[in-house]
């Protein structure tokens, strides 16, 4: 069982493949309690979808796949926050427009440039095609994305549930949603090393909805958050190993388990609760009853 385990580690490219799933899970965790709770889930799609034609660009001119995505995801989050400013345009349609707009620009470079055999591995995921210069970007981005959740911690909790009272002790929530859409666009860029475009969405929403079903505690739901995701990530990266399948998949299905188990328990809990405050009821109800028969003056029970 050991040699099982330690087996894929004696590969330089492997130990890169596995250090970078965890760096992605690390920083998609850390913000997936706040795309559940403030409703983000098709923000993430739209900027995994929207990075396409500057991974397209980037591979055209030979240069790093990374800093291309990076790239077309400031662009995206910068169009969003262009169109949406001042009310003119809702923010979902805005999101839309970039959403659809970058993707088809995506596909049609994508099939004038390359073919889409070239860029699978992007498209679907690869967590042992990661090299060291693409690992050095995602440990800046990750402390990038985890110090900037440590420092506005309590500013986007409080634009999260409660926004009004945001205003009213002097926050501005569109500043604090604009900075965690561009946290959210160097988490998306950083996602696809290991899920690819297609499956980055799941690693955004996944954890923070499977640690709901557990904790209704901001800070509970994203510790759950990153144990859900480093052990989906460690499972599904010795799953890429030894079956040769697609690391995003393997990846987001272990993921989808852990949402189905975590929803199972906290149906479980949520009957066994019900039920013992059935029996209180009842025991109180028998055990009250006698009290409140009392007799009349003509010897009646009233």
């Amino acid at each position: 069982m050991l040699d099982w385990l330690l087996e894929p580690l004696t590969f330089s490219f492997v130990v890169r493949g596995l250090i970078a799933g965890l760096l992605a899970a690390l920083a998609c965790a850390t913000l997936s309690a706040f795309v559940v709770w403030r409703g983000m889930a098709f923000v993430g799609d739209a900027l995994a979808h929207a990075i396409l034609p500057g991974i397209v660009v980037a591979y055209a001119l030979g240069i790093s796949l990374f800093f291309g995505a990076l790239g077309a995801a400031v662009l995206a989050v910068a169009g969003i926050g262009l169109f949406s400013r001042g009310g003119h345009l809702k923010e979902d349609t805005a999101i839309g427009v970039i959403f659809a707009g970058f993707f088809a620009l995506g596909i049609f470079l994508l099939s004038r440039m390359v073919s889409y055999q070239d860029l699978g591995h992007i498209l679907f995921g690869n967590i042992l095609g990661v090299g060291t210069s693409d690992l050095i970007a995602m440990v800046i981005v990750v402390a990038i994305v985890i110090l900037g959740v440590a420092v506005a911690f309590k500013e986007l909790l409080v634009t999260s549930f409660d926004p009004s009272h945001a205003v009213a002790i002097g926050l501005s929530p569109d500043l604090l949603r604009y900075g965690l859409l561009m946290l959210l666009a160097l988490t998306t860029v950083v996602a696809i090393q290991t899920v690819g475009v297609v499956l980055v969405l799941a690693l955004l929403v996944t954890p923070g909805a499977a640690a709901s079903m557990i904790s209704r505690r901001i800070s509970r739901i994203m510790v759950w958050s990153v144990i859900f995701s480093t052990g989906a990530t460690v499972i599904g990266f010795y799953m890429s190993y030894y079956w040769n399948v697609a690391s995003g998949s393997a990846i987001v299905l272990t993921l989808t388990v852990f949402f189905l188990i975590a929803w199972v328990t906290a149906a479980v809990r949520r009957a066994g609760r019900s039920g013992r405050r059935r029996e209180a009821h009842a025991h109180h109800t028998q055990e009250s009853s006698p009290r409140t028969r009392r007799t009349s003056p003509r010897g009646g029970v009233r």
